[in-house]
């Protein structure tokens, strides 16, 4: 099965986050650290397929999911290696910094998909969405590594295996739903969107929580802080005696 379709264009989304993608990979230390975890990602997801190829019944799946198992492996190693090449020319400049996660994701994974639950129709109608949209953001990133030919070219390299891999998915779903698979595509973009949504909304309640607790810091402790110390500068210094009426109880249970 060779990859004889055109590659997958860039979304609207991806190619209007062009510059914010350009000016992501521009810093050298940005680039490590998402090449890092691409090769996270693309392990990860190698693992669930390979557990797939395990399950699935339909042997020319099996076959298919290894091949694309081995590939993301591979893929894992390619950004891994690339890291490496880098991280020896930034290692003395490494520093903290905004890495912006959500504006250039880290591959496509398998979104937490259990594997062992899923049957091969909504497996391969969520492998084909996850490699269309890998394949879409990693020309946006091919295309913005004019200043770093290597990176530019691992993601050259990948770019072909995504095609294969969502041509692949797709012509499956195809033979294994001929009636019905248009229609699992869409309940595969649903859960996508859902996934995305829950992402959103945890990290936008993270920022919220951190918030605040800034403004209970700032604004409730001061004035509870100046109480404590105007109610301690009251209290006598050193031992106090206590009187015998409120020492009673010393010499009984209530």
């Amino acid at each position: 099965m060779d990859s004889a379709r055109p590659r997958e264009r860039p979304t609207a989304f991806d190619r209007m986050l062009t510059p914010v993608h350009r000016w992501i990979w521009s810093d050298t230390d940005r680039r490590v650290r998402k090449l890092l975890r691409f090769s996270e990602t693309e392990t990860d997801g190698g693992r669930d397929i390979l557990r797939a190829a395990e399950v699935t019944s339909d042997p020319l799946l099996r076959r298919l999911y290894l091949e694309h198992a081995i590939d993301e492996f591979r893929h894992g190693v390619l950004f891994r290696h690339r890291a490496a090449e880098l991280l020896t020319v930034s290692a003395s400049r490494s520093r903290p910094g905004f890495h912006a996660d959500w504006l250039a994701p880290g591959g496509h994974g398998l979104d937490d998909l259990q594997v062992d639950g899923e049957s091969d129709r909504n497996m391969l109608a969520f492998l084909h969405l996850s490699e269309k949209a890998a394949a879409s953001r990693f020309t946006v990133y091919r295309d913005v590594m004019q200043h770093d030919p290597p990176t530019r070219a691992v993601f050259e390299e990948i770019l072909h295996d995504e095609t294969f891999h969502m041509n692949y998915t797709l012509m499956q779903l195809a033979r294994v739903e001929p009636k019905r698979h248009r229609r699992h595509l869409w309940w595969a973009r649903l859960s996508r969107l859902w996934k995305a949504y829950l992402r959103l909304a945890t990290s936008l309640a993270g920022i919220l929580g951190s918030m605040l607790l800034t403004i209970q810091y700032f604004v409730l402790l001061p004035p509870f802080a100046w109480l404590a110390k105007r109610a301690a500068r009251r209290e006598r210094s050193g031992w106090t005696m206590v009187s015998t009426e409120r020492s009673d109880s010393l010499d009984r249970q209530y």
